[in-house]
């Protein structure tokens, strides 16, 4: 981390704040394309200080997100994940239509238990269809399990990177205190914004091309 340092003062180092800004300017013009380009990216903060910044700031750009757990084999073993997600999404739809009135009480406490259960640790990342592009992450070392998998599987890695962490498997590495609150809701907003940014140009994208669709449509029919 020494090349991201300005100095330190008594045995406590100071970030050159130049390049963290330039590094943060790049880390969300880089979040800001993959959406816009239609892949995902997941914010991911677990530590006390940030789950609920992360839990906030990606409900406003409706982001996926991973604010209490990483589950091993997230990304290693998506299929399982996978599974367990599409598995949330029909007992939510089941439950919201009604169909578990049918079973008993004791059946339904049950149910209930399991939605809550995966909600829990799979609800932020419950629109996932496919393993995310990128995944941006608050702390590395609370986090290694992540940065671990995503180097295996080729996803890239944007985060906060502190001067006690490794920045070589960083993607995009964004110099800061990974435990100050003000530092952390600081960054993850900028990331959310540029997220909420990206998904307006792909939203923009798809309507158009649906729209084009609908008219070739429409012409086949005529002719």
């Amino acid at each position: 981390m020494a090349e991201y340092i300005y100095t330190a003062r008594d045995g406590v180092h100071v970030f050159d704040l130049t390049i963290t800004a330039d590094l943060l300017d790049k880390a969300c013009e880089y979040v800001r394309d993959t959406v816009a380009s239609g892949r995902e990216v997941v914010l991911i903060g677990t530590k006390r200080q940030a789950k609920a910044i992360v839990r906030e700031e990606a409900a406003k750009a409706g982001a996926p997100f991973v604010a209490e757990r990483w589950l091993g084999g997230t990304l290693t073993n998506w299929d399982e994940i996978g599974k367990r997600i599409r598995k949330l999404v029909e007992m939510k739809a089941k439950k919201e239509a009604g169909e578990y009135k049918k079973y008993t009480k004791k059946e339904n406490v049950l149910i209930d238990k399991d939605i809550n259960r995966l909600e829990r640790f799979l609800g932020g990342i419950s629109r996932l269809k496919e393993i995310p592009e990128a995944l941006f992450i608050v702390d590395t070392l609370k986090e290694k399990a992540a940065v671990l998998e995503a180097v295996s599987c080729g996803v890239k890695v944007v985060a906060i990177v502190d001067s006690n962490c490794d920045p070589d498997p960083i993607d995009y590495p964004i110099p800061a205190n990974d435990d100050a609150v003000r530092s952390i809701k600081y960054i993850v907003s900028r990331i959310a914004t540029a997220y909420a940014e990206g998904k307006a140009v792909a939203d923009k994208r798809k309507a158009q091309s649906e729209k084009v669709k609908a008219k070739d449509q429409g012409n086949k029919v005529t002719k």
